[in-house]
């Protein structure tokens, strides 16, 4: 009998566990190889997980929904097994009971520790082998807070004192290690509070679903962690507009679909390369201008939004962006998207396409420190110079707002990058 072992993959440089979301085999099953065995989710995508081998299925050992780290196996396949007499799974013996393992701290946990005074040690952890999660941190936190404070004693009516004879003065310290120390008052939480939802007819409630919360606790904490500052420009897009009716035909017959978000992200990738404080994270007590430049582009798709994430974009044509975005875009639609492509942006844009609005601000994507978001592409009068004279014309105009994390990020700074933004677009000066 020959027992190959199927592990959990690595689906991701940064991926150091996986959720077993659905298994599509069974103990017993005849499989073939690459046949989909098991749908693996991270927090970056959902993956379908091919068979290595042909056999017979031996056994599941992990069940839906279970958090199993990288290369542990989830699964036993018998490739000299056949269907019709598949092979048992062994009883395992019976194991003495393991000391419980500490998983690590993911910086994530530890930063929202240090940000609320807490002591992880002290902290139960729900996750895979005990790790303490961000769920868990806000957890003790909200119960330290509801934790009622201790009464003050209550002192006892003053009996008086046999007379005893006098005694010499206390020293100022023997008088101050005297005094009982009171333990500071809990600090009031407030008198707003959220009333209990109460249904009504019509009403429709939407459970959460994986990636809902995976979005939602994103968002809470980075408007914890990030002391978000806003700045916004107008952007006359006249000039850009022109080049792009120039050339989109040609691109076209090439498969390439050239939008004004292309050279918005070239603009975008320039920029950072002359103002690399935007292009950075924070650590503990220091940050990082990241060497590369990888911009991540939100899609919206049927389960959510998602950031794929175009690698090197400032080494990038205005055709390499294009064909980049389409690609990305169509994968993130379909499904395919891999946990890698959804990795290691260092700064991201948020465009909402035809159907936008006039302006709006987005929570930065951490680790990142900033984020641009435009805003709808509309046609407006405008005030140009003509032979040294102002005339009004009616040019394309978008407003776009950047968020940036105010720990690093000086208004200086961004403000700088958005007029460098705003410079590039309105010169249209870029490399097709």
């Amino acid at each position: 009998m020959a027992v190959v072992p199927v592990p959990m993959p690595k689906l991701g440089e940064s991926i150091v566990e996986g959720t077993i979301s659905r298994w599509h085999v069974k103990q017993g099953d005849l499989i073939k190889k690459d046949q989909i065995i098991v749908t693996v989710s991270t927090d970056k995508a959902d993956t379908d997980v091919p068979s290595p081998v042909g056999g017979v299925v031996r056994a599941v050992l992990a069940n839906e929904q279970d958090v199993v780290p990288v290369d542990r196996a989830i699964l036993e396949i018998d490739t000299d097994a056949s269907a019709a007499a598949p092979a048992p799974a062994p009883v395992a013996a019976a194991a003495p009971a393991a000391a419980p393992v500490t998983a690590p701290i993911t910086p994530k946990v530890r930063s929202m520790a240090r940000e609320h005074d807490l002591d992880l040690a002290t902290v139960q952890g729900t996750g895979e082998r005990g790790r303490v999660t961000p769920r868990d941190v806000e957890a003790a936190v909200e119960a330290r807070a509801s934790k009622p404070a201790a009464p003050a004693p209550v002192a006892a009516a003053p009996v008086a004192p046999a007379p005893v004879a006098a005694a010499p003065a206390p020293s100022r310290v023997q008088a101050a290690a005297a005094v009982a120390p009171v333990a500071p008052a809990a600090a009031p939480r407030g008198a707003f509070t959220v009333k209990p939802y109460v249904p009504s007819p019509g009403d429709e409630v939407v459970p959460f679903n994986r990636r809902r919360r995976i979005i939602a606790d994103h968002m809470v904490y980075s408007k914890q962690v990030s002391p978000h500052v806003y700045t916004f420009a107008e952007i006359d897009l006249h000039k850009v507009s022109k080049l792009r009716e120039a050339r989109k035909d040609a691109y076209k017959a090439e498969g390439v679909s050239l939008t004004f978000l292309a050279f918005i992200m070239a603009a975008v990738a320039r920029a950072l390369r002359e103002n690399p404080v935007l292009n950075a994270r924070v650590l503990d007590d220091a940050y990082v201008k990241l060497r590369d430049i990888n911009l991540g582009l939100a899609v919206e798709t049927p389960g959510g939004l998602i950031v794929p994430v175009i690698r090197n974009a400032d080494e990038l044509t205005v055709k390499g962006l294009a064909k980049n975005i389409d690609a990305l875009a169509r994968k993130a639609r379909e499904g395919t998207i891999t946990a890698d492509e959804l990795a290691g942006a260092s700064f991201t844009v948020s465009n909402p396409g035809l159907k936008g609005n006039f302006v709006g601000a987005a929570v930065i994507s951490q680790p990142n420190v900033a984020i641009i978001r435009t805003g709808e592409i509309v046609k407006r009068p405008v005030v140009v110079e003509v032979d040294g004279a102002d005339t009004i014309a009616i040019h394309p105009v978008m407003f776009a707002a950047l968020s940036y994390d105010h720990r690093i990020v000086d208004g200086v700074a961004a403000n700088n990058f958005l007029h460098r933004v705003t410079e590039l677009l309105e010169g249209a000066q870029f490399d097709l």
